[in-house]
C-alpha cells in the first residue's frame, strides 16, 4: 500500500491492484493487473512490479517516467518520485526513467552498486546499500541527500523535501526540509516500518501502534489512538494504515467529519460548504457535520427551514416565511441576512450570501472586494447562485448575468441560452483564488466556463443532466436515472461517485461530494470514505 500526492494504492493479497483518487491520466487505471507483488506511485503516475522481475506503468508520461520502463527485468523492486520512476535490480544496481524538464540528478543512478532498497519522493531518489549505509541523488535544496553519514540503517522513505532512516535499534534519522517538525523523530524507539509524506513522517512500532510528527493541517498525523496497523504510507495531505485484518484506516486528506453522514434519515435536501455538510429533514429542521470553527454547523435550533446554502465557513437557510437566517464566520457581513424578507432562494459564496427576492430581484451581503454583491440592479431573475468571489444570476429567459471577479472568465456567460439552473464553484489555490461557473440547459446538456486547471468544465459531453453543483475544483451532474457525474480534481476522492444509484439531489463541497438519495439518505465521497471500503486481504506490505 502506498499514498502518493493525490492518489492512493493497494496491493491485494491475491497480486492485483486497487488505486483511488486523482485519476486524470490514468494513474488509477490498474484494474487489469495481475500477479503484482509490489506497487509504487508518483505524482501522477502508478507502478507495479510483476512477479517475474518485470515492470508495468500507467499514468503520466510527459517527463518521460515511463520511457523504457516496461521494458526492464530482473527488477525486485520499484520506486516513484514525482516525475521519475527507479527500479531495484537483483544484482543491486539500479535504473531511472524521467524528470525530463525537472533533472535534479534524480535518475543519475547507473554507477550505484550493492544496493538493498530504494526510495523516491519528489524529485529525489534514496538507496539503501547492503552495509547499512546510504547514498542519494537529485534535488538538495533542504539537504534531504545529506545521508552520507548514516550508518545501521535497515530501511529507508522519501519524502516531499526530506529523507527517513529506520536504524536496527528501532530509532530513526531524517534530514531534510523541516520547517513543519517532519524531521523530529529523535525520540522514536521501537520503530519496525518508516513512511514520508510531502510535510510529515510516520513511523510503524513493533506493537503495532503508529506516531507521527509534522504538518498536521488536515490532520494527517492524527494516529495515536491506532491500534493492530501492519503497515503505514504517508501521502501529501493524509496518512493510511493497513490493519492486520485487511482493513484499511486513514486520517487527514481535509477530513472534518464533513463525510459523516451514514446515519443521516429522513433527509429532504441539502448543501455542501468548504468542509461542512447540511441536510435539512423532513420535519424542515436543520443537521449538520463537518468543520465547525466558525459555528458554521451551529443549526440546531433552526425549524421551518425550506433549503439551505453552505459557504467556507458559514450556513444560510430559507425560511418558509421568506425570512432568512444564516449562523458561522461573519467577518464580512455574510450572516447579516436578519431583515431579508421575501426571499425564494439563498445561495452562499466564500465570504457573501445572495438571496433571491419573490419580486425576481437580487439582494447580497459579504465580502464585495470584487464586486459580487453588486446585484441591486437584477431583474427577472429565477435562481441565483454563489461562487469564490462571483456571483451569478439566471434569468426568466434562460440566459444568465454574473458579477464579480473574472480572472478566469467565470463571469463569462452572456452568450449562454436555453439555461434552466446555474451552478458557481472555485477555491483557493496559493496565492490565487479561482472559480468556475456551469450552466444545465434544456435539453439536459452543461455547459461551463472559467478555471478549468482540474478539468471542472470538462463536461461538454454529459447528457440527461437534471441538476447540477460546483466544487471548489469539480464538477457533479445528476443524470435522468439517478446516477453521477462528476469531473475535475480528485485528489480527495470527491469523484468516486460512479457507483452511486437512487440519487435525488448532489451537491459538491470544497473536496467533497454529497448525494441525497430518494429514500431520505445521504452518502458522501471523499478519500477516506473510499479507502474504507477497501478489504486487502491478508496484510501485503
Amino acid at each position: 500500500m502506498v499514498a502518493a500526492s493525490y492518489h492512493v494504492v493497494g496491493l491485494k493479497s491475491d497480486g492485483t491492484v486497487v488505486a483511488v483518487g486523482h485519476d486524470w491520466w490514468g494513474e488509477c487505471n490498474v484494474v487489469g493487473w495481475r500477479r503484482i507483488t509490489q506497487v509504487a506511485a508518483g505524482g501522477y503516475h502508478t507502478v507495479g512490479l510483476e512477479s517475474d522481475g518485470t515492470v508495468v506503468v500507467v499514468g503520466w508520461t510527459w517527463q518521460g517516467q515511463r520511457d523504457g520502463v516496461e521494458n526492464w527485468t530482473e527488477i525486485t523492486q520499484v520506486a516513484a518520485g514525482e516525475y521519475h520512476t527507479v527500479g531495484l535490480a537483483s544484482n543491486g544496481t539500479v535504473v531511472a526513467a524521467g524528470g525530463v524538464g525537472y533533472d535534479h540528478g534524480q535518475c543519475n543512478v547507473g554507477n550505484w552498486t550493492n544496493i538493498t532498497q530504494i526510495a523516491a519522493c519528489g524529485l529525489h531518489t534514496v538507496g539503501l546499500r547492503s552495509d547499512n549505509t546510504v547514498v542519494a541523488v537529485g534535488h538538495n535544496d533542504y539537504g534531504q541527500c545529506d545521508v552520507g553519514d548514516w550508518t545501521d540503517i535497515i530501511k529507508i522513505a522519501a519524502g516531499w523535501h526530506h529523507t527517513v532512516g529506520l536504524r536496527s535499534d528501532g530509532t530513526v534519522v531524517a534530514a531534510g526540509y523541516d520547517d513543519y517538525g517532519q524531521c523530529e523523530v529523535g525520540g522514536w524507539t521501537d520503530i519496525v516500518q518508516v513512511s514520508a509524506g510531502y510535510f510529515h513522517t510516520a513511523g510503524l512500532k513493533s506493537d503495532g501502534t503508529v506516531v507521527a510528527v509534522g504538518d498536521n493541517g488536515d490532520g494527517q498525523c492524527e494516529v495515536s489512538d491506532w491500534t493492530d496497523i501492519t503497515q503505514v504510507a504517508a501521502g501529501v495531505h493524509y496518512t493510511v494504515g493497513l490493519k492486520a485484518d485487511g482493513i484499511v484506516i486513514a486520517v487527514g486528506g481535509s477530513n472534518s467529519g464533513q463525510c459523516d453522514v451514514g446515519t443521516w434519515t429522513m433527509i429532504t435536501q441539502g448543501a455542501a460548504g468548504r468542509y461542512h455538510t447540511v441536510g435539512i429533514r423532513a420535519d424542515d429542521t436543520v443537521v449538520a457535520v463537518g468543520d465547525n470553527w466558525g459555528g458554521q454547523c451551529d443549526v440546531g435550533n433552526w425549524t421551518d427551514i425550506t433549503s439551505v446554502a453552505a459557504g467556507y465557513w458559514h450556513t444560510a437557510g430559507l425560511k418558509s416565511d421568506g425570512s432568512a437566517v444564516a449562523v458561522g464566520w461573519n467577518d464580512d457581513g455574510q450572516c447579516d441576512v436578519g431583515n431579508w424578507t421575501d426571499i425564494t432562494h439563498v445561495a452562499a459564496g466564500r465570504l457573501h450570501t445572495v438571496g433571491l427576492k419573490s419580486d425576481d430581484t437580487v439582494v447580497a451581503v459579504g465580502d464585495n472586494g470584487d464586486g459580487q454583491c453588486d446585484v441591486g440592479d437584477w431583474a427577472d431573475i429565477i435562481q441565483v447562485a454563489a461562487g469564490e468571489k462571483h456571483t451569478v444570476g439566471l434569468r426568466s429567459d434562460g440566459t444568465v448575468v454574473a458579477a464579480g471577479d473574472n480572472t478566469y472568465g467565470q463571469c463569462d456567460v452572456d452568450g449562454w441560452a436555453n439555461i434552466t439552473q446555474v451552478t458557481a464553484g472555485g477555491g483557493q489555490t496559493m496565492p490565487e483564488r479561482t472559480g468556475h461557473t456551469v450552466g444545465l440547459k434544456g435539453d439536459g446538456t452543461v455547459v461551463a466556463v472559467g478555471d478549468n486547471s482540474y478539468r471542472q468544465c470538462d463536461v461538454s459531453d454529459w447528457t440527461d443532466i437534471t441538476q447540477i453543483a460546483a466544487g471548489c475544483f469539480h464538477t457533479v451532474g445528476l443524470e435522468s436515472d439517478h446516477t453521477v457525474v462528476a469531473a475535475g480534481y480528485n485528489g480527495y476522492g470527491q469523484l468516486e461517485v460512479g457507483g452511486w444509484m437512487d440519487i435525488s439531489q448532489v451537491a459538491a463541497g470544497c473536496f467533497h461530494t454529497v448525494g441525497f438519495k430518494l429514500n431520505g439518505t445521504v452518502v458522501a465521497a471523499n478519500l477516506l470514505v473510499e479507502l474504507a471500503k477497501w478489504n486487502l486481504g491478508e496484510a501485503v506490505l
